[in-house]
């Protein structure tokens, strides 16, 4: 699985960072930054949850 951000549509919200703070960071400009972007299985429950709260809907999961 791959994890993409859309920074377009990301508002800041940290809803990801909370849910997954292994894969997710708020940067300086406040925009979600993917600190692993092909997290292991073993994080794929926090990557879903994470997709899942975002209000924006700014995360992605591409299955490779």
């Amino acid at each position: 699985m791959r994890v993409v951000v859309d920074p377009d549509l990301c508002e800041g919200n940290a809803r990801c960072v909370a849910a997954a703070p292994e894969v997710f960071e708020l940067g300086d400009d406040d925009q979600a930054r993917v600190l692993i972007e092909q997290p292991g299985e073993e994080l794929r429950e926090k990557v879903e949850r994470a997709a899942r709260v975002c209000p924006r809907g700014a995360i992605r999961i591409i299955e490779e």
